[in-house]
């Protein structure tokens, strides 16, 4: 076992770095692309397996050249290294006591893209999808696709040899790769491939360090040769161990396949040259339901009879979870009937090919003799198809939290065998026998077409006796494993999870065989040592073994779901699979997205919260100054909450951090101006003109942003001439004359009150005219917001008891006809308060929950109500709000539109950048533009003239405007305007309109055009 320099590999109990001089070296040479502190020491020291282990530091170099430059220094130092992708690795292969080398983030090109060849070069660090999104402009794609397809990078997958569901069309990882730029860690870098015996002598004759290795490894070749073939399984997932069988004459002596799935133990690979297959035009998936899985499994050579390109199996345990916690409802409705379900896809050229394919393996297989005949479900619609998908993809992560507080959550600790697929479902009766016997529980899916399982079992590490049966467990596996011809791994490596056993699998002659191949490569042992090869021990290094701490911390907010309450419940949610990490498609995480730097993702912050909790690195608690500076980037836009597979919801724990950081810190100028905005506006609005004076003006408003503490480059909101409630009027409150008509409470946001009455005005007139009175609160109210970005949890606490005081009696009268059937709002942002916080803060209040289900967004409601919006054939970009996707939906605005006749694109836009009063923050002010800039600037700037720009939140539009000089509409301000063009007249109105939204008269004037129409 390698342990002596590892152990001593971090920083002493004091701090000092035992690698100071290291640090020093690289510091001077890469500058800022060197992070040795302790807030990227923690982000990556663990990963999406059960280990952590804390790096000498970690280098996020610009490009290749600064690569070499890097490790030219480690070497120097003797520093062991280890690259890293998305860091998503399931076995622990992605962290180690090392110099981490990140590439994702600047060593990320396609160098070159050949649709004729069919091949493409890229540097390590390029994002699966990224790759194959440039390939399909030619019709092509790079095959394997893990289900992290969207942030797992081509270096991490060369170094997993990754597979994924079409590794049935076209092979692994490893029979993608034509040729690989490496780097050894004495520096020398060439490019490796298949190797001609012409080639070959010629190599080893030149000499230097390149003929040395390729000397030495045709040595090995020759004296393992036989017990190569002998011993290595000829199944379509063999990923253990390295592959000594691509040096055999027959195999061409390829030294770049050799060296795929090697996990960054013997070499650096710099570029690689991969394969690019035809991507089928059309595609279909038909889903397949079977009465238990072993049935399923049984049935895979059937499947392959029909020329599937990808063959998926999931058991009733995955979905069951997803059921337990209320996730992929819809989707779940619509599986066909039994208890466990496989997934073929077809694909073709055309349609109608790919649909007739499916039909006839439907057709087929319902007529099968040999076992129980599956019910079938076609799915043609591509947005289904995608749905469906994601049950696979994202149901593990989603369950491996355990709601039973009495059984340990599910591990990835025996994650990916695989066998024979013909074999498949005898295995699968096999080992679920071994794992009852143990008395664990598992889920079973994964790629059947190919013969690997995944299976996340409920492992007890908690205590020493946990993990005696966890060992056993795992040698019996294997042992199952090898008996059924198959491969300890199958698609996520061997790391550190697996390694321990890989004898039993190759035996000991092998083993020497591999431990000389790194040898080779890496003679003093310094690329990712402790892995793969005289590896650590299997519980060696658990990030919640044993030593776990269990911290119960005082919290304001009530942290509770299906899997557990408190706040390290919570922040355990996050397993690390990074889909936070996805560059494209959702909302998280738009600071990732800017910045590329992993402690700035959802995950990253994740880890350093975890970290907090136990200590050993990060310390301070509640002042903890790293955590604080990861969580000040934070956006706060709720995307987590809904996108991560596990719903980390980093917003809430933002704010809860927060109100106890600044309990012993001063709080910046910005908390007073924009975080209590809700309650000095009221007085501003008095004097409209004088507010505006002083924010609008070029000589004052700088004088005003620097008191404010605002950025200079963003202008400040300017406040209407007369708020909502002036121009509305007192006496125009009420049911309209109509005591038959039902009435509804607009919820008037500050920002609607004071800024933008038009838009309230507007959503009076559109409620009004689909049958409804509209009443308003009895007194000016604001939800506190704002107070959350600034962790004023005791100020937001005491809003929202006003708020339960006022209109708990009015929403307890429901079902009379004096109470109003719902509280409708405008702004996302605000009415995220009472589904979110407000439950957060007053669990168990009953008035909380009777005004959180009270609650309703403007179209929401209005689609509830059978409300036809009339006819209105404009052009319109949709652009929703994160807090509106997160916790609402965006279907109203998708609904209304078509009914409407509109012409309509729903921006995929993430978050706008401007999130509340975060662009306002000096600080923030270029992550807020660059977030902008990622899709919804361009979007906006792009559109046509003359289309509407529609989006539902203040600071969305603030933001379009800040970056775009374009004006967005609410949906409510769209339509009113569709109102007023089916009405005689249209044109006069249209004038008054735009006279009534001018910067300085609109509040007068619309009170007019209000009471006139």
């Amino acid at each position: 076992m390698l342990k002596t320099n590892l152990q001593q590999a971090g920083h002493d109990a004091s701090g000092a770095s035992a690698w100071a001089a290291l640090e020093a070296d690289l510091r001077a040479a890469l500058g800022p692309a060197v992070r040795f502190d302790v807030a990227h020491r923690a982000a990556y020291a663990s990963d999406a397996s059960n280990y952590r282990q804390t790096p000498i530091g970690v280098i996020v170099p610009e490009s290749t050249e600064a690569v070499a430059s890097a490790l030219a220094i480690c070497r120097r130092h003797d520093a062991p290294v280890l690259s890293r992708g998305g860091g998503t690795s399931m076995s622990g292969q992605t962290v180690n006591a090392a110099v981490v080398f990140d590439y994702s983030r600047s060593c990320n090109r396609i160098l070159e893209l050949d649709p004729v060849a069919g091949t493409a070069i890229v540097e390590p660090g390029v994002v699966c999808d990224t790759l194959r999104d440039a390939a399909e402009q030619f019709g092509l794609t790079f095959a394997p696709d893990p289900s992290t397809h969207s942030r797992c990078t081509l270096g991490g997958m060369i170094g997993n040899n990754s597979c994924g569901p079409h590794s049935v069309m076209a092979g692994k990882t490893l029979e993608n790769v034509e040729a690989l730029e490496v780097l050894t860690y004495d520096g020398e870098r060439f490019w490796v491939g298949p190797t001609s015996d012409a080639e070959l002598d010629s190599i080893i004759a030149a000499g230097g360090r390149r003929g040395e290795i390729y000397r030495d490894l045709r040595a090995l070749r020759d004296r393992y040769a036989e017990a190569i073939r002998k011993r290595f399984v000829s199944i379509p997932r063999r990923v253990s161990g390295f592959n000594l069988d691509e040096l055999l004459p027959e195999n061409g002596f390829n030294v770049a396949r050799a060296l795929v799935g090697t996990e960054g133990t013997c070499v650096i690979t710099t570029a690689a040259k991969v394969r690019l297959v035809h991507s089928p035009a059309h595609r279909v998936a038909l889903v397949l339901g079977f009465p238990d899985i072993y049935a399923a499994a049984d049935a895979v050579p059937e499947y392959r009879e029909f020329g599937p390109i990808a063959i998926e199996g999931l058991d009733r345990a995955i979905v069951r979870g997803l059921q337990a916690r209320g996730l992929r409802a819809e989707e779940i409705a619509l599986l066909p009937q039994g208890d466990a379900w496989v997934v073929l896809e077809f694909g073709a050229d055309t349609e109608a090919e790919a649909i007739g394919q499916a039909q006839h393996a439907a057709e087929a297989l319902g007529k099968r003799r040999a076992g129980p005949a599956p019910s079938s479900w076609l799915v043609i619609e591509p947005a289904m198809q995608q749905r469906i998908w994601l049950i696979r993809e994202t149901g593990a992560s989603a369950t491996q939290l355990s709601i039973d507080p009495a059984i340990p959550d599910p591990k990835v600790g025996w994650e990916d065998a695989a066998v024979d697929p013909d074999r498949l479902g005898d295995y699968l009766r096999a080992f679920q026998q071994l794992v009852d016997r143990y008395g664990y529980e598992t889920s079973l899916f994964g790629h059947f077409g190919d013969g690997c399982v995944h299976a996340r079992i409920t492992f007890d590490f908690s205590s020493a006796e946990g993990i005696v049966q966890w060992r056993s467990f795992t040698r019996e596996a294997a042992e199952l494993v090898v008996r059924y011809g198959g491969s300890l791994s199958g698609e996520h490596g061997d790391g550190q999870a697996k390694a321990e056993f890989l004898p039993i699998m190759f035996g000991e002659e092998l083993m020497d065989a591999m431990r000389e191949f790194k040898r080779i490569w890496d003679p003093r042992n310094r690329m990712n040592p402790g892995k793969v090869i005289d590896a650590y021990r299997l519980d060696d290094n658990l990030r919640m073994g044993p030593q776990y701490k269990v911290v119960n911390l005082h919290t304001r907010m009530t942290f509770r779901s299906e899997e557990g309450n408190g706040f390290q419940r919570a922040v355990e949610r996050c397993v690390g699979m990074g889909r936070c990490r996805s560059l494209t498609g959702n909302t998280m995480c738009p600071s990732y997205r800017a910045t590329r730097e992993e402690r700035y993702s959802t995950r990253g912050r994740s880890r350093l919260l975890w970290e907090m909790l136990q200590g050993d690195l990060v310390d301070g608690r509640w002042e903890s100054e790293p955590v604080k500076e990861a969580l000040d980037t934070c956006l706060s836009c709720k995307g987590c909450r809904s996108d991560c597979p596990t719903h980390v919801d980093m917003a809430s724990y933002k704010a809860e951090f927060l109100s106890h950081y600044y309990e012993r810190k001063r709080r910046p100028r910005q908390a007073w101006f924009m975080g209590r905005i809700g309650q000095w506006a009221p007085f501003a609005a008095r004097l409209p003109r004088i507010a505006n004076l002083m924010t609008q003006t070029r000589l004052l408003a700088g004088l005003a942003k620097r008191v404010a503490g605002t950025a200079s480059s963003r202008t400040l909101p300017r406040f209407a001439t007369k708020t909502f409630r002036k121009a509305y009027g007192a006496g125009m409150i009420g049911h309209d004359g109509s005591s038959r008509r039902r009435k509804v409470m607009l919820w008037v946001d500050t920002f609607s009150e004071h800024f933008h009455p038009e838009i309230a005005l507007d959503a009076v007139e559109v409620l009004r005219s689909a049958g409804f009175d509209v009443v308003l609160p009895p007194k000016g109210l604001c939800c506190g917001r704002p107070l959350y970005d600034f962790g004023y949890l005791d100020a937001a606490r005491r809003h929202l008891e006003q708020i339960m005081a006022a209109l708990a009696p009015v929403f307890s009268a429901q079902g009379t006809d004096e109470a109003p059937i719902a509280l409708v709002g405008l702004e996302p942002g605000c009415l995220s308060v009472f589904r979110d916080e407000l439950l957060k803060l007053f669990p168990d209040d009953t008035r909380a929950q009777r005004l959180s289900s009270a609650v309703r967004l403007f179209g929401d409601f209005l689609l509830e109500q059978g409300y036809e919006p009339p006819r209105y054939e404009a052009r319109v970009l949709v652009h929703a709000h994160c807090h509106q996707k997160s916790l609402f939906g965006t279907r109203a605005e998708r609904a209304l539109l078509e009914k409407m006749g509109a012409r309509f694109t729903m921006l995929d836009s993430g978050c706008c950048g401007l999130a509340g009063s975060f662009g306002f923050h000096p600080e923030h002010s270029e992550l807020a533009d660059a977030v902008g800039e990622q899709v919804l600037f361009p979007a906006v700037r792009d559109a046509p003239e003359g289309t509407i720009v529609l989006t539902n939140g203040f600071s969305c539009r603030e933001q379009i405007r800040h970056g775009t000089n374009r004006e967005a509409l609410h949906l409510a301000q769209l339509l009113a305007r569709a109102s007023r063009a089916n009405t005689p007249g249209y044109d006069t109105l249209e004038r008054d309109r735009a006279s009534a939204t001018s910067p300085e008269t609109h509040g007068d004037a619309t009170e007019k055009r209000y009471v006139e129409h």
